[in-house]
């Protein structure tokens, strides 16, 4: 007998749903993007303005041109050189794969004194609401405290929500690289929290980094809280769909295919986070040796074979994480495809014991933490499979597990 659920009229209606719904969204989209075409951004700006540089003489190379490229032509200036482009470029040069990562970090910090003290005229601006330029007060103090010398902002873009990224740890001499691409509701403001700190990207990335230097002193590590995508506002149109995650993914490649050096990465994936990576997969370079995914909606596939990665796949979920609820199926464009946690689809399943929640994952202490931890500095034998028989570690290779 076949149910309600499956029958065909039902389908057919969830089709068209989803079909209208898509429809909107796309008109809705594209009338934002004319809007958002009027005027540059301040990255825009400081992008279209290399494109038109010169120095000493010497014009500049795309700012699009590959990573390798750009290093290259970094590395034939001199120190004062690379200087004064950050001072006339900074959003271009702070935001470049390719440039050096401490001139990215100079010039971000720059850029984002610069932001700073633009949102503080706004905070003055009469021509603005109330709300208007309480906002404005709250980005020019975000921006300050992001502009501290001691921090490594790799990626910043103040348009719109904001964009942003940071590394903990010596990127330059790092083995291990880990990048934690957080989910909805990211952006510059709530890049950092003092509440429900661990929720927050910065929180998971300090938390993270902490645990794989308490894992292992003597392997160089680095940590990357990478919100540099636009995630989506809530659990709305944008959540049950790909085209955030689409976007997402190609700045995520981009940054990875930038690294410096010969380090592994391992991506530690959140909630929508992990509908970026799944979108990813198929693209990424093969120094992505981990995909590691928790509280996931799915992963725009029905099983990991179909992510065309060559990366081992982990997921984990808390028993109490809400988003166990979601429809895991895709239809019309909404929804993100099968439970990275069930047994079909299968990824390596990972214990989450303590981790409370949706937004848990990375607090201190949890076996979530300790396992994202593990799988960051390589020592697949530590890790806590959430099934007591260790299936989550068949077919590890002894060089894998080593």
């Amino acid at each position: 007998m076949t149910s309600f659920d499956s029958s065909p009229q039902l389908n057919v209606w969830r089709a068209l749903l989803a079909l209208a719904v898509v429809f909107v969204m796309l008109a809705t989209t594209g009338w934002t993007a004319i809007r958002s075409h009027r005027e540059k951004s301040p990255l825009q700006a400081s992008l279209s303005a290399w494109q038109s540089g010169h120095l000493d003489g010497r014009a500049l190379p795309d700012a699009e041109s590959s990573p390798h490229r750009l290093a290259d032509f970094f590395a034939s200036l001199t120190a004062p050189q690379r200087t004064r482009l950050a001072l006339r470029y900074p959003l271009a040069v702070g935001n470049m794969n390719g440039a050096p990562v401490e001139l990215r970090y100079r010039a971000n910090r720059i850029a984002l004194k610069q932001q700073s003290r633009h949102e503080r005229e706004r905070m003055h601006d009469k021509r603005l609401s109330e709300t208007g330029r309480y906002e404005a007060g709250r980005r020019m103090h975000r921006f300050e405290m992001l502009a501290v010398k001691k921090r490594h902002i790799l990626a910043f873009d103040p348009e719109g929500n904001g964009r942003v990224a940071e590394v903990f740890g010596d990127l330059d001499k790092a083995e291990r690289v880990s990048v934690v691409v957080p989910g909805v509701d990211t952006n510059v403001l709530n890049f950092q929290r003092t509440n429900r700190r661990y929720s927050a990207p910065v929180g998971m990335a300090e938390s993270l980094y902490d645990a794989e230097r308490a894992a292992s002193r003597e392997t160089r590590t680095a940590v990357i809280a990478w919100a540099d995508y636009t995630a989506p506002d809530g659990l709305g149109l944008d959540s049950a769909t790909a085209l955030r995650a689409g976007q997402g993914a190609i700045r995520l490649n981009a940054l990875v295919r930038s690294l410096p050096g010969a380090s592994t990465v391992a991506l530690v994936c959140h909630s929508y986070g992990s509908v970026v990576c799944g979108v990813a997969a198929r693209s990424l370079p093969s120094r992505v040796t981990d995909i590691a995914v928790a509280g996931s909606p799915g992963m725009r596939a029905e099983t990991v074979g179909q992510l065309r990665t060559a990366a081992r796949v982990w997921a984990m979920r808390d028993a109490d994480d809400w988003v166990q609820d979601v429809p895991y199926l895709e239809v019309g464009g909404l929804g993100h495809g099968a439970d990275p946690v069930s047994s079909e689809f299968g990824a390596r399943i990972l214990s989450a014991a303590d981790a409370q929640g949706h937004s848990g994952y990375f607090e201190p202490g949890t076996e979530s933490l300790h396992n994202f931890a593990e799988i960051g500095i390589g020592a697949y034998q530590s890790v806590r499979c959430a099934r007591d028989d260790d299936a989550c570690l068949t077919g590890l290779s002894e060089s894998a597990a080593a």
